[in-house]
């Protein structure tokens, strides 16, 4: 049986990169968001960016897909899973993962911790970190990420931006809750590759 990493923490704070250094397959969690046509995704209420998708909700995400994957994964050592385009609002198609000879893979994105509970009853969980750096660090890697990228319009991705900003103390607080280990990125690679 397969065992899973988890890389859990806020956007932007460096999870894909630390993920591309370890070097392991990585079961990106991002792809299970729900498609921007969805009628069950939660919308932003207040402030400058009411009436607009609430991506940070983790209702926005497809939690029992994410967690099929994950067994199936841990089970056989591949799965199909889905690849989301964010600029598009959705899944662009599907690629199989396949961990080859890897015994234990990574499991990364914003809403990672919420398979740390499952992954841990189920005896799959090997380790489980909440990647975090200084909010501000967090801020600017976001918003110069997804203007790269062009995933929203510049106006919404410094809206949002401030918002995650102002909210990173209660994701990394969730995280731990749920079994997360809070470090910097230099902290979960030492401990991963040792």
């Amino acid at each position: 049986m397969r065992r899973v990493i988890v890389l859990a923490g806020p956007s932007g704070a460096g999870k894909s990169r630390l993920a591309e250094r370890i070097g392991l397959p990585v079961l990106r969690l991002d792809d299970f968001y729900k498609s921007g046509d969805d009628p069950t995704l939660p919308l932003i209420t207040e402030g400058a960016n009411a009436g607009i998708v609430d991506w940070d909700d983790p209702q926005s995400w497809l939690l029992d897909d994410a967690m099929a994957a994950l067994d199936e994964l841990c089970r056989t050592g591949r799965a199909d899973v889905p690849i989301y385009e964010i600029s598009q609002n959705g899944r662009c198609g599907w690629q199989t993962l396949d961990l080859g000879d890897h015994e234990v893979f990574l499991a990364e994105g914003i809403f990672a911790q919420e398979i740390v509970p499952h992954a841990r009853e189920a005896g799959l969980l090997e380790a489980a970190y909440c990647v975090r750096q200084h909010p501000m660090v967090t801020f600017w890697r976001r918003l110069t990420r997804d203007l790269r990228e062009h995933r929203k319009p510049p106006l919404v991705l410094i809206r949002r931006g401030l918002a995650l900003m102002h909210a990173q103390g209660r994701v990394v607080s969730h995280a731990v809750a749920l079994g997360c280990v809070p470090v910097t990125p230099e902290e979960a690679y030492a401990k991963i590759r040792s």
